[in-house]
């Protein structure tokens, strides 16, 4: 397993509510567990939300956390409930009841990645399934509610950002005939997750960035957002996913020649989110 499975970086002088989180963006893969897989290097990787650790990591110099996972989302899914168990590729696990995550390999160890490719040639012990767990969802997860619980003492509220991005074609797929593409979705559980009022200023962010927004569709949130959004409890969660064409090669797993621009972009819309002005940080060597 990696030597740590996530990295939290603190701003130096905290000023805002705002709590960002990176997921998928590990990418620190343990030897032992590419022996394990039939993929290679690249295919395993599709599953990643790719450098979008990177996207947001001025997030502290402008007042706010990020949590950002090391571990890689093929090896555990730190979006998932622990007990998103997969029968069919987990040992000695139960069937329960439907689970659509599950049904279609993205449990909390998941069976596989984009395309539907197996990750695995057989099953895994549970103890293996379990020692993930127990190693790397566990220790991201408790960081996690210790910052939103210090943050809502703190502030009164607490915004969590949980940040993640789409396959382009999975836009292509739920594109309605006529209407402009989104280029972001935010997600909140169809309210039940977050405020209107926190879902408006987010929007307004990547607007007025120029860039399309939609919301919930068809992406509305998973297990983050359900487990933390307490609207009622001032704790709001929105899950945002960017489109990786617009930063990035999703066959080579590389960034696009204007990553540091869409970097510079993305910039100036984290710091509106946090409730500051526009930012013209420099960019950190690509």
């Amino acid at each position: 397993m990696p030597a740590a499975p996530f990295h939290l970086a603190m701003p130096s002088v905290r000023s805002t509510s705002v709590i960002f989180a990176s997921p998928h963006s590990g990418r620190d893969y343990p030897a032992s567990f590419l022996a394990q897989s039939g993929l290679d290097r690249l295919a395993i990787r599709s599953s990643e939300d790719a450098f979008v650790d990177r996207l947001f990591d001025m997030a502290p110099e402008l007042g706010a956390p990020l949590l950002a996972a090391r571990v890689p989302r093929a090896y555990v899914d730190l979006n998932r409930a622990a007990d998103e168990l997969d029968p069919a590729v987990i040992e000695g696990v139960a069937r329960n009841a439907h689970n659509p995550r599950i049904s279609s390999g993205l449990g909390v160890i998941p069976r596989v990645v984009a395309g539907g490719r197996q990750i695995y040639a057989g099953k895994l012990p549970l103890h293996e399934a379990e020692t993930r767990i127990r190693t790397c969802w566990h220790p991201y997860h408790t960081a996690l509610r210790a910052l939103l619980e210090q943050t809502r003492q703190d502030y009164g509220e607490v915004v969590l950002i949980d940040c993640h991005s789409m396959p382009h074609e999975a836009i292509e797929a739920h594109a309605r005939p006529g209407q402009p593409r989104p280029e972001v979705v935010l997600g909140d559980r169809f309210g039940t997750a977050a405020d209107r009022a926190v879902m408006d200023r987010v929007e307004a962010a990547f607007a007025a960035a120029g860039l399309r927004v939609a919301r919930n569709a068809p992406f509305a949130g998973a297990y983050i957002a359900q487990a933390y959004g307490r609207p009622s409890r001032n704790c709001h969660v929105v899950q945002i996913e960017i489109d990786r064409a617009l930063y990035m090669d999703e066959a080579r797993v590389a960034p696009l020649p204007g990553f540091a621009a869409f970097r510079r972009l993305m910039s100036g819309v984290v710091a509106d989110i946090c409730g500051g002005q526009r930012s013209d940080l420099p960019l950190a060597a690509e």
